[in-house]
């Protein structure tokens, strides 16, 4: 079963990634620089890493606790920051619509399930949220830094252009500390009977 379900997320994840690539590639023409425009976006990237990791698994791969803890907060702050802080920014239709839906929403929610059923439990340390908060920090230096360069930023909530450098540290703060708190309650989760332990991931 867990094979099974990390193949059918892993396929519709792809899918997802598949269908907005060749939006992107119908207006930019380019297949380098398509890569290059959604590689700009978290949750591109986020799903990506989930496609490849669910891929991994259904092909009898194994993938520690930490990797898939990490994965699912980090699908957990795709699905959050689009609910509060993004949906009303974006005004996709058609196939891109179909493949915003299965990012931000589908895609945090099969992540989370998969975590509760089949990952296994009572393994996690209370360190690990530090060491996942490192992705969104990654990222989001990454993104400052490419917008400083080319002017162009992915989400508003980082446009230091619009809003200043304070609020755009501040934002990165604030998101950070969501990301450690958020995995703290994991690793507290975790280590909650009602999750059963040490069950097989496949």
């Amino acid at each position: 079963m867990p094979r099974v379900a990390a193949a059918l997320i892993a396929l519709v994840c792809w899918i997802a990634l598949g269908v907005r690539f060749s939006v992107s590639y119908d207006h930019i023409h380019r297949v380098v620089g398509t890569v290059w425009v959604l590689a700009r976006y978290f949750t591109l990237i986020a799903n990506f890493l989930m496609a490849i990791e669910m891929t991994m698994l259904a092909l009898g791969a194994r993938i520690s606790a930490f990797r898939l803890g990490g994965l699912t907060i980090a699908m957990i702050l795709v699905g959050v920051v689009y609910a509060v802080l993004l949906e009303n920014t974006f005004h996709d239709t058609g196939a891109a619509l179909f493949a915003s839906h299965m990012m931000h929403r589908f895609a945090p929610i099969a992540m989370t399930l998969f975590w509760v059923i089949f990952v296994p439990h009572g393994r996690l340390r209370w360190n690990a949220p530090l060491w996942w908060s490192v992705l969104p920090l990654t990222y989001f230096a990454y993104a400052i830094i490419r917008g400083l360069i080319t002017h162009k930023y992915p989400y508003p909530f980082m446009n230091v252009g619009k809003i200043g450098a304070g609020a755009t540290a501040l934002n990165a703060a604030a998101i950070a500390a969501a990301f450690i708190v958020s995995g703290c309650a994991m690793v507290w989760l975790d280590h909650r009977r009602l999750l059963g332990r040490d069950r097989a991931s496949g």
